[in-house]
Order: C-alpha cells, then sequence, then structure tokens
C-alpha cells in the first residue's frame, strides 16, 4: 500500500480530474475503540436532586436560585482558561450568595462519564478535546437540557433583544439535532483552513497558492530549501478535515458534504472526495510533508510549522492562541482557503469552512439548570465576548463584540477571510454528530494512515465508506440529516 500512481505527476488539473474518476468498492474495517463516549446513563439514572428555582425578574430572567452553587466545568486547551474565570466572576457579582466551583480538565471524557453514569454531572461543560464526550450519543440519550430558555431570555445588553437575535448566523442551528430543541451551545466562532506565515511565503518570493497545480509547485521550492510544505496533527490526523473538506466541496459542491455527514450510500465514492484525497496523497507521494508528522501531536506539529520547517498546516483559529508563545512576532499569521483544484470546481476559491466551536453543555440532570443556562447568557454579552476575543484572538459566537479591540494577525485575517467567502461557507457536522466516526475511523484509521503512505486514497475511500455504512446501520446510535 501507498504506492503513488499517475495522477500523482501528472500536470493540468484537468488531467488530474481525469484520473481520479475510477470507482472504489464497499469495505469494512474495524478498529479498536479509543474510549470514545459510547454511551451514558439512562434517563431515569441517578438523583433528582436539584435545587429550586428561584424568583424571576427583569435582571434575573431565567429565574435562577440566587444562593444555590454552580458547578462549571471546561475543556483546558487552545483558548485557555481565564476567559471562563473572568465569567464566573461576572455570574459571582450577580449572584455574591452563589458559590462557584470550577475546574478545567483535557480529560473531559475520562472524569465526566462516571458523574454522567451517576446522575451527578455538573451544571455546565465545555465539552472539547481529544476526550470530547459524544454529542450525539448525549442528545440521543437524553442527557442533555433543552437551552431553548436561555435562548429565549433576554441577553444582558439589551432586555428588548433575545438573546438568540445577538449571535451569529448558523449558531442556534449547530446546536439542534432533530427538531426545534436547541443542545449545545457553540461558545466560539471558528475559522478553519490552511494556516501559514505570510513573511515565511514572502521569503520563498511567493503567495498563497488560488490553485493545487501552484501549490506543489510551491512546496517544490520549498523543498529545494529544505522546508516541508506542510505538515499535522499526526497522532490527531482528524485536524486534516479542517482544510480538507472544504476542498471537496469546493471541488464538488456543498451537496457532497451534506450527502456525507446523511451517511447517504457511496457518499465517499464522489468523484470530488477521490480528487481531493489525490491531491492531498500527492504531498505525502512527493515528500512535501515535514518528515516525522505521523508521530507528533498538535502541540508539536504547530511548534514546528511555527518554526519555520512546514509553510502550510490544516487547523482552526485557535492556534493562534493555543500557538502564541512559539510563534515568531513578525510571522504575519494567516489563513487560506483551499486552492482550486481546476476550472471545473463547483464553488469558488474562498470557500471555507466556519462555525461554532468550543460547546458548552447544560446536562438535564444538573443540579443547577438555570445556573448553567445564566453563565452562558453572561459570557454571550458585549463585556464577555469582548473579553474572550482580546484574550483568545477568537471570534466568540456574540455577532460583534470587535469594535475598539486591535485585532491581531490571524483574527484579522480570519474576518478577512470569512468576508471574502461571504455566502460560501460550509458547515460539516460529522464532527458533532458522529465523534466515532469522525476522529477514530476517518481520521485516524482513514485519514492518518494514508497520509503516513500506508494506504492510497482508493483503498481510504474504500475503507471510510465502510465506517460510514456501519455507523447509519447502527441502530444503537441515534442518526441525524441536514434539513
Amino acid at each position: 500500500m501507498g504506492s503513488t500512481s499517475d495522477a500523482h505527476t501528472t500536470g493540468a488539473g484537468t488531467n488530474r480530474r481525469d484520473l481520479i474518476k475510477r470507482s472504489a468498492a464497499l469495505g469494512l474495517i474495524a478498529v479498536p475503540s479509543m474510549g470514545f463516549l459510547s454511551a451514558c446513563a439512562s434517563g431515569d439514572s441517578g438523583s433528582d436532586d436539584k435545587v429550586e428555582k428561584g424568583k424571576k425578574t427583569k435582571t434575573n430572567p431565567l429565574a435562577v436560585n440566587e444562593s444555590a452553587g454552580l458547578s462549571v466545568v471546561i475543556f483546558d486547551g487552545g483558548f485557555g482558561t481565564k476567559y471562563a474565570t473572568d465569567a464566573n466572576a461576572a455570574y459571582k457579582k450577580a449572584f455574591p450568595k452563589a458559590k462557584v466551583t470550577f475546574h478545567s480538565t483535557q480529560k473531559i471524557q475520562s472524569e465526566l462519564q462516571p458523574k454522567f453514569n451517576g446522575g451527578t454531572p455538573p451544571d455546565l461543560i465545555d465539552n472539547s478535546g481529544a476526550e470530547q464526550m459524544d454529542m450525539g450519543v448525549l442528545v440521543g440519550k437524553k442527557q442533555l437540557a433543552d437551552l431553548t430558555p436561555l435562548l429565549d431570555a433576554p441577553s444582558v445588553d439589551d432586555p428588548n433583544k433575545k438573546v438568540r437575535d445577538t449571535l451569529r448566523p448558523g449558531i442556534v442551528e449547530m446546536g439542534q439535532f432533530d427538531g426545534d430543541p436547541v443542545w449545545i451551545l457553540y461558545y466560539a466562532y471558528t475559522v478553519y483552513g490552511v494556516w501559514y506565515s505570510q513573511t515565511n511565503l514572502e521569503k520563498l518570493d511567493a503567495t498563497y497558492p488560488e490553485t493545487w497545480d501552484d501549490m506543489l509547485a510551491l512546496c517544490a521550492k520549498a523543498k529545494k530549501k529544505g522546508i516541508a510544505g506542510w505538515t499535522y496533527a499526526g497522532k490527531y490526523p482528524y485536524y486534516l478535515p479542517f482544510s480538507l473538506y472544504p476542498f471537496i466541496a469546493k471541488i464538488g459542491g456543498r451537496q457532497v458534504l451534506d450527502a456525507i455527514d446523511n451517511l447517504e450510500p457511496n457518499a465517499w465514492k464522489h468523484p470530488a472526495v477521490k480528487a481531493a484525497f489525490d491531491a492531498y496523497y500527492e504531498l505525502y507521494a512527493k515528500g512535501y510533508i515535514l518528515k516525522g508528522t505521523p508521530g507528533i501531536d498538535h502541540i508539536q506539529s504547530q511548534t514546528e510549522w511555527a518554526k519555520g520547517k512546514a509553510l502550510f498546516i490544516p487547523n482552526g483559529s485557535w492556534v493562534e492562541n493555543e500557538s502564541a508563545k512559539v510563534i515568531p512576532a513578525d510571522f504575519k499569521l494567516s489563513v487560506g482557503a483551499p486552492s482550486s483544484l481546476d476550472k471545473n470546481d463547483k464553488m469558488p476559491f474562498g470557500t471555507i469552512w466556519a462555525s461554532g466551536g468550543e460547546p458548552y453543555i447544560v446536562p438535564a440532570k444538573a443540579a443547577n439548570v438555570e445556573g448553567g443556562m445564566e453563565q452562558l447568557r453572561i459570557m454571550l454579552s458585549e463585556a464577555s465576548s469582548k473579553n474572550f476575543t482580546s484574550q483568545v484572538k477568537s471570534l466568540s459566537a456574540y455577532n460583534g463584540g470587535t469594535e475598539g479591540i486591535d485585532l491581531t494577525p490571524g483574527l484579522t485575517s480570519g474576518v478577512a477571510a470569512l468576508k471574502k467567502a461571504g455566502d460560501n461557507v460550509v458547515n460539516p457536522r460529522l464532527q458533532d454528530w458522529y465523534v466515532k466516526l469522525q476522529k477514530e475511523q476517518i481520521g485516524v484509521a482513514g485519514l492518518g494512515e494514508m497520509m503516513a503512505g500506508r494506504l492510497t486514497p482508493a483503498e481510504a475511500i474504500k475503507k471510510i465508506q465502510g465506517f460510514a455504512d456501519a455507523a447509519a446501520k447502527d441502530q444503537s446510535i441515534k442518526h441525524y440529516k441536514h434539513q
């Protein structure tokens, strides 16, 4: 496996497209579980020791019990924890009698699954990171509170405007799985794509490549100077879709991604998928991937990239904050949309993936459900949003909050990318609908093996299609579709 083919050495994009129209047979290969949450306690487990509701007022529209404690657990990742502790302080100011308990961790699933199983989860959780609990499972098992009361409550800044009317487009819809209930509030607004240093491109007398042929030419130029074209989180190759999925949509149209999300038969056999896989595999075949990449994690890959060892890395806008200590002052961090494969692409250059990130949930069994929602209401104020953006160099779900802030290079680039994309913004849902499928199977067992040269694109597609087919037939999980 992993041999090169003519598709990796062809010149014009049109010829490359002609070479990728081979069909792939169905297959199924099982992989060991990585320990993601596959099931939670049933809806009637645990205790119902909920605090009594408080008095509903203009300043307390969710009727929070002013003396009840609040328990908050967040993922300690690229955004750090200060924005959350600042919000906790704001909650404490609003409810001085309340004791706020705060805990941060990178082991969300390991630490919280026992609490869900025991019916004693915290009141508010940032369910993110490598050990993210499976959102589809949580929703299917009725483990989450419907956040509609929060969304219909008046906003902190304008009592005449509901919280839902202050959010960026798509945030409410992302929290829905079936019907109107909203189970998740994605607090960050993430721009995904190909991240790079404008300074390092200038050193090569280059600009960001708008076509794949130009991308390969630039990688070849960099290689001659001892610089890799790309690196990625080899131990967590589900980072690759951050640029690969919008590339697929650009080539074949957003309906290709919708079909993949919907687990439709043969969705992964679409020619656009094969074209995109072939293009990425070409990076491996021609030696344009940083040596050792399959064995390094996200921090290590970002560090090597920041040192100038590689030009490009697929990532989200959190990378600016997560790598702040290693990114040089003159780096000129920028994000690029997927390069065009050729003139037959269905969507224009600039098509990008942007969506809510950092999923916050309030467990149905939480003792203080109203408090958890109120904390989110505080976080969705203009002040908290500005604080978040200033600290972590990322947009929030609040539609605004950038006025008066000196935007960092990466954030400035992300805003410009969104402006260029216009309506050509895609939002794949696999990563929140089917976590195991997206991370363990598509990411690690499929894309990870392909980019390490242990699978050809055709073999990777066959394998991934098998995983998707198995997920579609699995009656133990709840299935979702684009409406």
